[in-house]
């Protein structure tokens, strides 16, 4: 199943090593098969408040986005994001592609009190 590293950033100054890690990210989680999904767009706010800026990052699977995460490579470029841009980021898996959320719906319904 497919993974993803979603970011949630808050907006940050300009500044050299943002543009570096910008310019070095890529090589770092092409090979684990990553690929930018989001970055750089602009994103509409439909419910509540989202500050900043989304980057989505997309990979064959959970293992591929972990290892990404804990390349020497990554790890290395991380600092010079982090130093100057707050944020949140997660790795998720994602659903097949025959996922059936009214399965989900049952097993809520199933965990409910009876009335």
């Amino acid at each position: 199943m497919p993974a993803y590293a979603i970011a949630h950033l808050q907006e940050a100054a300009p500044h050299p090593e943002i543009a570096e890690y910008i310019e070095r990210i890529p090589a770092t989680f092409e090979p684990y098969g990553g690929r930018f999904l989001v970055h750089a767009t602009q994103h509409e706010v439909k419910e509540g408040r989202w500050p900043g800026h989304v980057v989505m990052i997309g990979f064959p699977g959970i293992a591929e986005a972990r290892a990404w995460w804990d390349s020497p490579a990554y790890q290395e470029i991380a600092p010079l994001r982090s130093r100057h841009i707050e944020g949140d980021i997660i790795l998720v898996e994602g659903v097949s592609e025959d996922y059936d959320p009214t399965a989900t719906a049952k097993v809520m319904r199933e965990a409910l009190p009876a009335d």
